[in-house]
């Protein structure tokens, strides 16, 4: 495994952490033998720095980690967690969290404690509220080790967080289609020049990057010479960056965890040549004309009040017009989200309400765009094939 350094503490890190907001599931819930399993392995082999937070999960995350780091497997991680400014009314609120999140880790310190998914309002909000002062009392008691915060706002506003406070470390979203994004590129140069870690989440696009490429996204990899999967290209870009200390990737497949594992060995600060960096530019590129919305797929805007499950929504919308094959991407929307294999979810059934967009990190105009896929993905053509699918799936699970 390779480590990175901290360098405010001298912490040797595991450039590979493991998120836990993608656990594998069963029946909606956390596939606790899997999931347990797949951390002690990463663990095992060399993975030092977990991360979690109170949404993830329906806010069963934290429960099963503290769970899952028994049997001695504790000691031998850095735990991440992360204080929920949607839940923070008042000064009391940040202390009484804390206190609930260690009883859930089973633990007597958080390691790397974050305010979680800032942006210009949340910081104001908790900054009036006294939470830097929330910050030095819990570190003088020895309730958190390491102060944080994560992010999902403006280069401006990132900025003026990070002189704010002697943060150890930052977490942004960052992977090659988000150098101009959020925190970018000039936001992990800022940070890493004034000592503070950097964690990198959304290394993939919530997978995006690394699953049903486009066409022209396979010819580019395949002509570059290397046999390398779009998972493995993605996060070497990211940890070819020096200043990254940490990459998160919310590994919920055995398969992953072994690539991720075997990637990060060798993918060091600045290893990659120009012709490599010259291949993800051009991939880069394809996606951008493609990819329609911006999703990550984290569901901060669940539950929908109305139904939809708007990250899935997302996700078949930018599969097909990133070049999936169509009559495959409607029906899985009509399959998964039309009534054939549960309740409806699709897009037709948003009320504009605006509820999820207060929500989101990406500051994506969701009704707006879920009208867009509404007209795409739930037209005539997806209902036309609905009668078949019923059939299809009916004929399946009586077998």
């Amino acid at each position: 495994m390779q480590y990175r350094t901290v360098p405010k503490n001298g912490d040797r890190l595991s450039a590979l952490g493991f998120g836990a907001m993608r656990l594998p599931t069963r029946r909606g819930k956390i596939d606790e033998e899997r999931a347990t399993r797949q951390i002690r392995g990463a663990i095992d082999r060399g993975v030092n720095y977990v991360d979690t937070a109170v949404p993830y999960h329906g806010g069963e995350s934290e429960r099963f980690l503290g769970r899952a780091l028994g049997d001695g497997y504790r000691e031998r991680v850095k735990i991440a967690t992360k204080l929920p400014p949607f839940a923070v009314k008042t000064r009391e609120d940040m202390d009484r969290i804390l206190e609930v999140q260690l009883k859930k880790l089973q633990t007597d310190r958080i390691d790397y404690y974050l305010l979680h998914s800032l942006d210009a309002k949340s910081w104001e909000q908790l900054k009036d509220l006294g939470v830097l002062e929330f910050l030095d009392s819990a570190k003088a008691s020895g309730r958190i080790v390491n102060p944080g915060f994560s992010f999902h706002g403006d280069l401006m506003t990132f900025k003026e967080i990070i002189d704010a406070y002697d943060w150890t470390f930052c977490q942004i979203q960052y992977n090659f289609l988000d150098e101009q994004t959020q925190a970018g590129t000039e936001g992990l140069r800022y940070a890493a020049e004034r000592q503070i870690a950097v964690m990198v989440m959304e290394p993939l696009r919530g997978g995006m990057l690394a699953a049903n490429l486009p066409k022209e996204v396979q010819a580019i990899y395949k002509g570059s010479g290397y046999d390398r999967s779009a998972a493995a290209w993605g996060l070497r870009w990211v940890w070819n960056h020096p200043e990254v200390t940490v990459v998160l990737s919310g590994m919920n497949d055995e398969r992953q965890i072994d690539e991720n594992l075997a990637t990060s060995e060798d993918a060091l600060p600045g290893a990659m040549t120009p012709a490599e960096i010259e291949t993800v530019a051009q991939v880069a590129a394809v996606y951008k004309r493609k990819i329609r919305v911006g999703c990550t797929g984290c569901g901060y805007c669940l539950p929908c009040p109305a139904g939809v499950n708007i990250p899935q929504c997302f996700y078949i919308y930018n599969l097909y017009s990133t070049g999936g094959n169509r009559l495959f991407t409607r029906g899985m929307y009509g399959m998964t989200l039309m009534g054939v294999m549960g309740d409806r979810a699709d897009a037709s059934l948003c009320r504009n309400c605006g509820r999820c967009m207060k929500a989101c990190p990406q500051r994506i105009a969701i009704p707006e765009e879920l009208a867009k896929v509404r007209r795409t993905l739930g037209g005539l053509r997806t209902r036309a094939i609905m009668p078949l699918a019923r059939m299809l799936f009916r004929a399946e699970v009586t077998e």
